[in-house]
């Protein structure tokens, strides 16, 4: 069984007057943080500020790119050249080491939002471009990818550093990859069913779907979205429910 196992989340995601999630609050419970890079959400400032709490938190910085789509929340499915899309990944996580520079912090992972990433869940050729245009701006990049998809098949040919990821708030398919959230059912919002949840699978060493299907994986890390209205809850909840089975949060 795991005895430890990192706990992160999405943030950043405000964007000039517009405020979404509790960031503070989420980084006094997570172990890392993936950080918007202005193309789904987020803006200098905000990058900017959720990076200087990481720091303080002792909390570990990922950046987090998606598509250029702030209507959609990086949301759409968008079919972009390759060399296109690569130069997006290199210009965001590019602003992203930049910033936590300056923040007194460094950019320890990347991690792919949205529609991007569940994309490249189904596509390893699409998870390679991705994965291979961040660790050209770093090669010690560690790549956080979706558990038993394509996003895994794609950092084992590239020999590189990774951390294999699992969710707290997503119900899963047979295939190891999300439920389309415009399916019923598809985000987990009763915190004690996520923190439970989350226990069975690190015990079992799998992810459960919803047919109850398991489906075995190595998991270094758990994440929950900071734009869910009970995301601090869960975050709680999720952490509170692995200590006391024994199972430490800590960076991956």
């Amino acid at each position: 069984m795991t005895k430890s196992v990192d706990l992160n989340a999405d943030m950043g995601e405000s964007y000039g007057r517009w405020s979404l999630g509790d960031d503070a609050a989420l980084l006094g419970i997570v172990s890392s943080a993936n950080i918007a890079c202005g193309f789904h959400a987020g803006d200098p400032d905000v990058m900017a500020r959720t990076m200087r709490m990481a720091v303080a938190g002792d909390v570990g910085i990922g950046a987090h790119p998606g598509f250029a789509d702030l209507h959609g929340f990086g949301r759409y499915r968008i079919n972009l050249p390759g060399e296109t899309l690569q130069n997006a990944i290199r210009y965001q996580i590019g602003a992203a080491l930049a910033m936590a520079r300056c923040a007194g912090g460094r950019v320890r992972h990347v991690k792919l939002h949205g529609a991007l990433a569940n994309m490249a869940s189904e596509d390893a050729a699409l998870a390679r471009l991705c994965y291979s245009a961040a660790l050209e701006v770093d090669p010690d990049l560690i790549i956080m990818v979706l558990a038993a998809t394509a996003q895994e098949d794609a950092v084992r040919e590239l020999s590189c550093a990774y951390a294999a990821e699992i969710f707290a708030d997503r119900a899963y398919e047979d295939n190891a990859t999300l439920v389309d959230r415009s399916k019923p059912g598809a985000v987990i919002h009763d915190a004690e069913r996520a923190a439970a949840r989350m226990v069975e699978m690190v015990q079992a060493g799998a992810i459960i779907a919803e047919s109850g299907k398991r489906i075995p994986t190595r998991i270094d890390t758990i994440c929950l979205h900071g734009d869910t209205p009970e995301a601090v809850d869960i975050a709680r909840a999720v952490r509170a429910a692995l200590e006391s089975a024994g199972i430490a949060v800590a960076r991956f």
